[in-house]
């Protein structure tokens, strides 16, 4: 299982989600331009001491990303799953793998349409109508949360997870 954040501007909620990672030992990767210098003390004040922990990968561009993503997929190692509030399947319905990546897109832009046509799917955290979105740190938390549920508690997930299958 991984996280993938697509072009992140606000340092404080990548290092939450780095720091989350850190803890549940799952991957982060950084997909660039970073709207922020990795030394910026706000990511480092919310990541903590957990940064030096995390598995952390850049990527300079979703190009970059997504032929380093092709060679995984050509072995079935991985599906890009990406977390939006245009989608239609509620994150809890979703059958997660724990080779999947969830895709966030920005805080201030989300993912541009080129994102969406590439990944394999698509699901959404239902909010009230008059609701917008959630913190990407807390969105981030709970469709995590729900994937590890599924893919940890699963005996035949955790057996395919500890094969690389």
């Amino acid at each position: 299982m991984k996280i993938a954040l697509f072009q992140p501007d606000i340092p404080q909620n990548t290092g939450t989600i780095i720091r989350t990672a850190a803890c549940l030992d799952v991957g982060v990767d950084l997909i660039e331009p970073l709207g922020f210098v990795l030394s910026d003390k706000h990511l480092k004040r919310a990541g903590m001491d957990y940064m030096d922990m995390a598995n952390v990968a850049r990527h300079s561009s979703w190009q970059v990303y997504l032929d380093e993503i092709e060679r995984l997929k050509s072995r079935n190692e991985n599906r890009l799953i990406l977390l939006s509030t245009s989608a239609s399947e509620p994150y809890y319905e979703f059958e997660f793998l724990p080779t999947d990546t969830i895709v966030m897109g920005s805080e201030s832009a989300g993912v541009p349409e080129y994102v969406h046509e590439s990944v394999d799917a698509r699901v959404v955290i239902p909010m009230s109508g008059k609701a917008r979105s959630l913190n990407v740190a807390i969105a981030c938390s709970m469709v995590l949360g729900e994937a590890l549920r599924q893919t940890r508690s699963n005996p035949a997930n955790q057996q395919t997870s500890q094969d690389g299958k």
